[in-house]
C-alpha cells in the first residue's frame, strides 16, 4: 500500500505543473516550436505516405516521435489529446526514474531523485509541447535501469531488453548511434568474463533487430541505408560560420548555405506542396553524402576550429541558464532561462558530490551517460534541448547528498546533547 501511495505521489509531482502549462499554452502547443515529426505524421494520416508530401517518402527526420504521433492524430490532432498523451509519458519518466533510484540508492533517494528530476522548469514547459526529447528521456531513463541492472545481474533477458530500448532511443536520436559502444565498455568493465561477452552480442543484436525495419524501408523506399539522411543538420554545425554564428546568439539554423550546393532540403517539399506548386524532388540520400563529406572535410582541414566549436559545444551544453535556440517574447524567454538556473545550479553542486556517495557501479554508469552527452555535443552543438534526456541522472546524484543531508540532520536532531544542564 506504502508502495502505490509512493507511485501517485511522484505521477502527481509530474502530472500537476504540466497541466497548468498545457492549459495556459494550448493556443500554442500545435503552432508553435513544431517538430519536423508532425509534418511526418499529418502526411501519414491524411496519404499513407511517411513524408513531408504525400507520394514522396523521407527519411529527413528520426522517426520514432512521429510514430507517436501518428495514433494520437488517427484519433484527433489537438492540444488535450496530444498534451495529455505527452504529460503520460512525462509520468511514466517520472516513476522510471524512481525505480532506477530505489533499485541502486534506496526508496528515499529514489522519490527525492524523480521528483528533482521531473520538476525541471525547463521540462515543464518543454514536455507538454510537440517535440521528440520527451520520448528520448522515457527511453533514456529506461535504458539507465536496464544497464545498471545488468551490470549487477545480468541474464538473457535483460540483455535483449536493454537492447530493444537502445534500438528504440537510437530511432528517436539518431546521435545517440555510438552510445552501443559506450554501454558495451561499461557492462565489460563490471563483467569481465564470458557473460558479459554475451549480453553485449545479445544486446546489440537486439538493438539491430529493432533498428532493421526502418533501415530496410529507407533503402528500399528512399535509396539508402539510414536512420536520418539529415546530415544537413550536422554540416550547419561543423563548418567554418558554425562558431561565429553561435558567438553572436544565433544558432545553427542561421548559418549560411553551403557555397555552389543548392540550400533546398527535403523540408522545402512542404511549402512547394502547400503553395500548389510543382513539387522539386530533393535526392536525400546523394545530399546527405554531400553534408557529411563537408564534415569530414572540415575536421580534416580546421582542426583549431573544430576545437574551438568543442569548447563552445561544451559551454552551451552545460550552462545553467536555457540556451536560446528559438524565438519568443523576451520576457518570457528570460522567466524561463532563469528559473532553469535557479533549478540547475544547486542540482550540479549537489550532484558533483553526490559522485561520492553513490555505490560506484552506479557513479561509473552515471559518468558514461554524461560523457557521452557531452561527446555528442562535441560532435554536433550543444543546447539545453539536447541536455535535458540525461539529466535525470544529476538529479539521482543530486538526491543522493540531499538523503545524505537528511539523514545527518535527523541524527544531530535525535542525539541528546553531551553537555549537563546547569542546576544553579
Amino acid at each position: 500500500m506504502r508502495d502505490a501511495r509512493i507511485l501517485v505521489f511522484v505521477a502527481a509531482v509530474a502530472a500537476i505543473p504540466r497541466l497548468i502549462v498545457l492549459a495556459y499554452a494550448r493556443g500554442t502547443i500545435l503552432t508553435e516550436y513544431v517538430e519536423k515529426s508532425d509534418t511526418f505524421a499529418r502526411t501519414f494520416i491524411a496519404s499513407g505516405t511517411y513524408g513531408f508530401v504525400p507520394g514522396v517518402p523521407s527519411a529527413y527526420t528520426q522517426p520514432l516521435y512521429g510514430w507517436f504521433l501518428i495514433p494520437l492524430y488517427w484519433i484527433d490532432r489537438t492540444w488535450v489529446l496530444v498534451g495529455l498523451a505527452q504529460i503520460a509519458v512525462a509520468c511514466c519518466t517520472a516513476l522510471v526514474v524512481l525505480q532506477a533510484g530505489t533499485l541502486a540508492l534506496g526508496r528515499r533517494t529514489g522519490v527525492i531523485g524523480a521528483v528533482l528530476a521531473t520538476l525541471n522548469p525547463y521540462l515543464i514547459w518543454h514536455d507538454v509541447h510537440i517535440n521528440r526529447e520527451i520520448l528520448d528521456q522515457l527511453l533514456a531513463a529506461a535504458l539507465f535501469l536496464a544497464i545498471y541492472a545488468a551490470a549487477r545481474a545480468g541474464g538473457w533477458a535483460l540483455a535483449g531488453g536493454a537492447g530493444a530500448l537502445l534500438g528504440l532511443a537510437i530511432l528517436g536520436n539518431s546521435r545517440l548511434a555510438a552510445l552501443p559502444l559506450a554501454l558495451a565498455a561499461y557492462v565489460l568493465f563490471y563483467r569481465r568474463n564470458r557473460g558479459g561477452l554475451v549480453f553485449v552480442g545479445v544486446m546489440w543484436a537486439a538493438a539491430l533487430v529493432v533498428m532493421a525495419p526502418w533501415a530496410i524501408r529507407n533503402k528500399t523506399e528512399v535509396g539508402c541505408w539510414a536512420i536520418t539522411t539529415d546530415a544537413h543538420a550536422l554540416w550547419k554545425a561543423n563548418n567554418t560560420n558554425t562558431y561565429r554564428t553561435l558567438a553572436r546568439g544565433g544558432w545553427i539554423d542561421d548559418v549560411p548555405a553551403m557555397p555552389g550546393v543548392s540550400p533546398i532540403t527535403p523540408e522545402y517539399e512542404t511549402d512547394f506542396y502547400e503553395q500548389g506548386h510543382r513539387i522539386v524532388r530533393v535526392n536525400e540520400c546523394k545530399q546527405e553524402h554531400t553534408y557529411e563529406h563537408a564534415v569530414f572535410v572540415f575536421w580534416r582541414r580546421h582542426p583549431g576550429e573544430k576545437l574551438k566549436l568543442m569548447a563552445q559545444a561544451t559551454r552551451m551544453l552545460w550552462q545553467p541558464q536555457q540556451t536560446r535556440t528559438e524565438g519568443g517574447p523576451e520576457t518570457v524567454a528570460g522567466i524561463r532561462s532563469w528559473a532553469e538556473a535557479v533549478w540547475t545550479l544547486p542540482i550540479y553542486l549537489f550532484a558533483l558530490i553526490g559522485l561520492f556517495l553513490v555505490p560506484r557501479r552506479f557513479a561509473g554508469l552515471a559518468l558514461v551517460f554524461l560523457a557521452y552527452e557531452t561527446f555528442e555535443a562535441w560532435i554536433f552543438a550543444g543546447a539545453t534541448r539536447y541536455r535535458i534526456s540525461f539529466d535525470f541522472v544529476l538529479a539521482l546524484l543530486a538526491a543522493a547528498t540531499v538523503t545524505r543531508l537528511l539523514n545527518s540532520w535527523r541524527y544531530t536532531a535525535s542525539t541528546p546533547s553531551t553537555a549537563a544542564p546547569s542546576e544553579n
